[in-house]
């Protein structure tokens, strides 16, 4: 992706007011441009297609479809595709599931804007991305879930590490 090229997104999340302010949030850099909106999973599929965005913006909790099983069809039919989970729920077998079906990173709604739009390029790079809430809450605990949390993401995204005090994405601990 070219430096002047501006990064495409897809919002997918059910509640109207949520994506219009990701809308504004998303476009106010003017480095990103929503290019459609979905209110379920399964619109969320249809418009990943028809549209190709650089990134994914995805909810867990949608009528129709869930965001989990939106994005395991998204990437069986595109594996290029990069799912960012934007999701209220972060509890260990939320994450570990995002990784399992193969999302490029998980950002908790809590999250600041200034996160949020630094996750969208890193992961429209082709880099993964996690909270830094999350990443801290992983090497905090140091046992279980960190090493179920690196044992999920070891399989299905190669570019995570392991490094001493934690996780690792793209090379940059904690973004």
């Amino acid at each position: 992706m070219s430096p002047l090229k501006r990064i495409t997104v897809l919002l997918a999340d059910d509640h109207t007011v949520v994506r219009q302010g990701l809308r504004t949030l998303v476009e106010a850099g003017g480095y990103s441009e929503v290019v459609g909106q979905a209110r379920n999973g399964r619109e969320a599929v249809q418009l990943a297609r028809a549209l190709r965005p650089d990134v994914i913006l995805m909810d867990i909790s949608m009528p129709v479809l869930n965001g989990f099983e939106a994005t395991r069809r998204i990437l069986a039919a595109n594996p290029a595709a990069k799912v960012l989970i934007l999701s209220a729920h972060s509890d260990d077998g939320y994450i570990e599931q995002a990784i399992a079906v193969g999302a490029a990173g998980f950002l908790e709604k809590q999250t600041s804007a200034a996160i949020l739009i630094k996750a969208i390029r890193k992961v429209a790079k082709g880099n993964r991305f996690f909270s830094p809430a999350l990443v801290k809450r992983a090497a905090q605990s140091k046992a279980i879930v960190q090493l179920r949390w690196f044992a999920q993401a070891e399989r299905h995204a190669p570019q995570v590490t392991r490094k001493k005090g934690g996780l690792t994405r793209g090379g940059a601990k904690g973004e």
